[in-house]
């Protein structure tokens, strides 16, 4: 187990992760989500070694010591993945893989630069100086290399965000099913919500260095905590209450608000909620409809584009409301 107890950090006087106690299983996968800035790249910093913490991070129960006890700092059984990758730009794929792999079995080191040149996409470019790749391919490469000594602890900084789509997809499903396999526990700092929604056992919400908000992504996603946490998930609209009836207003006056996603809504022939047209984005399987309610934007989903300056009545279901509301 992963425990961090209490732990704080500054890069000045002004602290900057504040009092962060957090425990993690050995072979889970937990996602770290909030916006630039908001702590998720130094907390893995802090896991590896790399800072001198506050409180206490411990590993099935043994303190890690930072870079105050440490004349190198980091753990071996840890391993980072930073958003510059750090290859040696002069040798091959298979040499910058291997590099830390022991010589005294050859065989067996070239098995396992096989294995791995096989689960990043990176058998065909094997013999190519690190320098003549591409920022994906890089990208892959430094991953493919802190696996190359079976970690017991992966760190990964937004680990996917220079690789092509077509191929990050196939990427993602390779790399959480081996960590998964292994057994081997991962933390994932990133901005895409299909790194937090399909891979995560947990996602923690960061903000200003606190974790705001934690559970499976399955609950966070359904049960938003406030439009913060919803809006890192992708578009989202925050509504008065009142909109959908007045029963829903709370006895003190005061307006209720709820968090609806775009895909929540459902276009109908008449309905109280009513909105304006401005834009259709074609979003493949479906248009991302932007309308004008009050004088703000709402979002919803809609199987066709719909023209600039048209009336649209929308429904959410009652139970939706109702669960969002209450929640």
């Amino acid at each position: 187990m992963l425990e961090l107890k209490k732990i704080s950090f500054s890069y000045s006087e002004v602290p900057f992760i504040k009092n962060l106690s957090l425990r993690i299983g050995k072979g889970e996968c937990i996602s770290l989500i909030g916006a630039s800035g908001c702590g998720k790249s130094t907390l893995l910093q802090l896991i590896y070694g790399l800072h001198h913490v506050d409180g206490e991070i411990l590993w099935n129960g043994q303190q890690l010591l930072g870079p105050n006890f440490n004349l190198v700092p980091g753990e071996e059984f840890i391993k980072y993945l930073t958003q510059d990758f750090d290859l040696m730009p002069s040798i091959s794929v298979s040499e910058n893989i291997g590099k830390h792999l022991s010589n005294v079995y050859p065989r067996k080191k070239q098995r396992r630069i096989k294995e791995l040149l096989e689960l990043v996409e990176m058998k065909e470019l094997a013999g190519t100086k690190a320098k003549y790749l591409s920022g994906g391919q890089q990208q892959r490469v430094a991953l493919a290399r802190a696996l190359a000594r079976e970690p017991e602890i992966l760190l990964l900084d937004e680990p996917f965000s220079h690789i092509d789509h077509f191929r990050k997809n196939k990427l993602r499903r390779n790399l959480f099913a081996y960590l998964k396999k292994k057994q081997i526990t991962c933390l994932v700092a990133t901005h895409d919500s299909t790194d937090a929604l399909s891979f995560a056992d947990r996602t923690l919400v960061m903000k200003a260095g606190r974790i705001i908000s934690k559970g499976t992504p399955q609950e966070l996603y359904e049960h938003p905590r406030n439009i913060y946490v919803a809006s890192l998930f992708g578009e989202v609209n925050e509504l008065q209450a009142e909109i959908f009836g007045e029963e829903w207003k709370e006895e003190s006056g005061k307006e209720k608000k709820l968090i609806l996603y775009p895909h929540e809504f459902k276009v109908v022939r008449n309905s109280p909620l009513k909105v304006l047209v401005r834009k259709s984005y074609f979003k493949g399987s479906i248009f991302l409809i932007q309308a004008e309610l009050k004088g703000r934007d709402l979002f919803f989903e809609h199987s066709q584009a719909l023209d600039p300056g048209m009336e649209v009545s929308l429904q959410v279901p009652e139970d939706l409301v109702r669960s969002r509301i209450k929640g």
